[in-house]
């Protein structure tokens, strides 16, 4: 009967939505606003504030890699659960704006459904009292560890006050800028400690932007050597110069998130926040539990713009706390903007990780998520009742939530030892309507002391239900199966001068514009066996030092055998080497061989393929300094 219920409100719901379409307050299934982040005061005030870097950045993404990934088959939702705000604008105003301060209740989901109203997403962070007292803590807490990691490009923020030279100024704004730019680039995918040595031997190199302009292309990609993603280092240095030659620019990056995303080679929206010290992978996974929102902060843009809009409004109610205002009355230049974003960057990065330390956070007070796992063990019996008193009641239908992913689609977490154990109800589309007991309004005696005095008093199995449900946000998607290939490498050695023989790759693709050993593709579904593999190799090393007409003839005429010991030696099989990229997992089969022929020094079909620096012979120092690749990427 419940059940039917459901069903019931659900298609009310629907016809609600159809009929009241026009409504600029609706929702409905065909969101067609498109909207980006509001710039934040802190951010159009100081300059030298948003190039103050950040935490360690782990996205799971470069910014490539915002197209849309695959969804796990249990995530995929049903027909009717694919609705969004059909008016972001006015949803983000209704939720960040300034009247959303006032006559606020902070509620927890009803379960076992966690069912809530669309306005459930109010930051605690901007609310009243609450609000001021979680922002003042996080604060405290940065200024607390911001030097335990001991990042050289996390500096005291440049106060233009006390700089009387513009010219100076500006020098050092670009210097600054410059440095947090390239850190940015190098963290991701790439951990903290990594990054320390080689941002460090960067720097040495090229203390500025215009000396990084004015080096060649090979250094900076050798210098990039180890990191992966080398066409990166390629966009580093395009993007240098053009900020150098720019009349505009003059070697100063652009101040402003937007502008970095438009004209900088290389920096996506999430580089261009981290940079301007505004938003990054980080970040959403802190506001995406903050907020309490189930959405994917990969692909998902409703979701992406919703937690851009709260990092914005959070920004703005930091810098309207800054003490003194100027003659116009707007706040001074501070580091408290750089100082909030760091701070966020720092949690998400070391206590808000995928696999949160809770009992360490300064701010689970205004913690959706970690409230909602004080529910779910009050539940199982693991503690006593949450803070707050519990009021039953179903969410108005015309309220409930559209952005977040049907919770009973969520699957466990394994690794938690299935603490959390949700109940699965049959699927009536997104949204399902029930009654429960669980609807609480809660009180707090203060930022950080509520899961410090929870602890105190409840068992630890209590800890790991808060910790297992938060690691539910933001939603988990299954990354699609990475390709595999197969891959034949010669290493020719010259017999004359024991140079070796040197390819460039094409400029687009795989380790785009690196030098490499003469590599053939083997492809799917071929015989890749020992034997076999040689034969390739042989085949493929001989046809580098004939013309392409005469190569594809010996193989078409099998006469390639009988050449090989006229022209090069097969030496030996060196063996297979996996090669693990974000996207491929490729197996090298390396065999070497010897020139015989001094008279044959010239690969004519690498020759014929490519440009005249397309291949080149190089001793083995060289070939070891070369960016071959790691491996890693």
């Amino acid at each position: 009967m419940a059940n039917r219920r459901q069903c019931a409100v659900l298609a009310a719901k629907r016809i609600r939505s159809q009929l009241g379409s026009d409504d600029e307050t609706s929702y409905g299934e065909h969101s067609t606003a498109k909207t980006s982040p509001t710039e934040t005061v802190a951010l159009a005030k100081s300059l030298s504030e948003r190039k103050e870097r950040t935490a360690e950045v782990r996205p799971s993404s470069h910014d490539a890699s915002l197209g849309s990934a695959p969804p796990s088959k249990r995530l995929k939702p049903s027909r009717g659960s694919t609705t969004k705000p059909r008016n972001l604008p006015h949803l983000q105003k209704q939720l960040f704006g300034a009247s959303c301060e006032t006559g606020m209740e902070a509620h927890v989901c009803q379960f076992p459904l966690r069912q809530h109203s669309l306005v459930y997403h109010r930051p605690l962070l901007l609310q009243g009292p609450i609000g001021k007292q979680g922002r003042a803590a996080l604060l405290t807490w940065f200024d607390s560890v911001s030097t335990r990691r001991r990042m050289p490009w996390r500096k005291d923020w440049i106060d233009p006050r006390k700089h009387d030279d513009a010219s100076e100024l500006r020098r050092a704004l670009s210097v600054r800028a410059y440095e947090v730019w390239i850190s940015e680039i190098m963290l991701q995918q790439t951990r903290v400690a990594v990054v320390i040595d080689y941002w460090a031997r960067w720097m040495t190199k090229w203390p500025t932007i215009e000396q990084l302009a004015a080096a060649g292309e090979d250094e900076v990609t050798s210098a990039w050597r180890g990191l992966g993603y080398y066409s990166r280092a390629k966009r580093i240095h395009e993007a240098a110069k053009m900020v150098v030659q720019d009349p505009s620019l003059r070697g100063l990056l652009p101040e402003d998130a937007g502008e970095l995303q438009a004209r900088i080679p290389g920096i996506g929206k999430y580089t261009a926040g981290a940079i301007s010290s505004i938003v990054d992978g980080n970040v959403l996974r802190v506001l995406s539990r903050q907020l309490g929102i189930l959405g994917n902060v990969k692909s998902d843009k409703a979701v992406i713009d919703l937690l851009w809009a709260a990092a914005d409004a959070l920004v703005e109610a930091v810098v309207l706390e800054t003490p003194g205002l100027d003659e116009a009355g707007i706040p001074r230049p501070s580091d408290r903007p750089g100082r909030w974003g760091q701070a966020l960057m720092e949690l998400g990065s070391t206590v808000c990780t995928p696999n949160p330390d809770c009992a360490a956070c300064p701010v689970t007070s205004t913690c959706r998520a970690h409230e909602e796992g004080k529910v779910l063990a009050a539940m199982q019996g693991h503690c006593g009742e949450p803070v707050g008193q519990y009021a039953s009641g179903p969410v108005e239908i015309e309220d409930i939530c559209s952005i977040c992913e049907p919770f009973e689609h969520i699957a466990d977490d394994a690794s938690a030892g299935n603490e959390v154990a949700t109940t699965k109800a049959p699927a009536c589309g997104r949204t399902q309507a029930a009654e429960s007991p669980f609807f609480s309004s809660r009180t707090s005696s203060g930022p950080g002391k509520d899961a410090r005095n929870w602890a105190e008093s409840d068992p630890p199995q209590a800890f790991k239900v808060v910790a297992s449900h938060a690691r539910k946000f933001p939603l988990k998607v299954v990354k699609k199966a990475v390709r595999e290939q197969e891959t034949i490498v010669c290493a020719v050695r010259r017999s004359s001068d024991g140079r070796y023989l040197l390819q460039k790759r094409p400029e687009k693709g795989l380790l785009a514009g690196l030098w490499e050993f003469p590599s053939y593709i083997i492809p799917d579904g071929s015989d890749t066996s020992g034997t076999k593999r040689k034969h390739i190799a042989s085949e493929f090393a001989t046809g580098l030092f004939v013309s392409t007409d005469r190569s594809a003839g010996a193989r078409r005429s099998g006469t390639a055998r009988a050449s090989t010991p006229k022209m090069i030696k097969h030496v030996g099989d060196l063996g297979s080497i996996p090669w693990v990229f974000s996207h491929l997992k490729l197996t090298m089969h390396v065999h070497i061989f010897q020139l015989e022929d001094d008279d044959v020094s010239r690969p004519m079909a690498l020759a014929q393929a490519q440009d005249a620096g397309g291949c080149r012979w190089a001793d083995a120092e060289s070939v070891e300094q070369e960016s071959m690749g790691t491996g890693t990427c």
